[in-house]
């Protein structure tokens, strides 16, 4: 019962983490130029948008780290 939670868990974590990446900029997009602060962002670094994306980004993925652990020592 507990491992069927673990894996419905792991699979919303990894489905948020990948919309997460996704949103991400790259070498010029984003979700900063996705809503208009393109120019803005490349005056004065990064938007508070930004760094709060890479926070939640930092959070799910120790959160999907965690969940692959407790699946590998639940499934052994």
């Amino acid at each position: 019962m507990l491992t069927g939670a673990v894996v419905v868990l792991h699979v919303l974590v990894s489905v948020i983490l990948i919309g997460l990446i996704l949103l991400k900029s790259g070498r010029g997009g984003g979700l900063s130029d996705m809503f208009g602060g393109g120019a803005m962002a490349s005056m004065q670094g990064s938007t508070v948008v930004e760094r709060n994306l890479d926070r939640l980004t930092v959070v799910i993925g120790v959160l999907f780290a965690v969940t692959t652990v407790v699946l590998s020592l639940r499934l052994v």
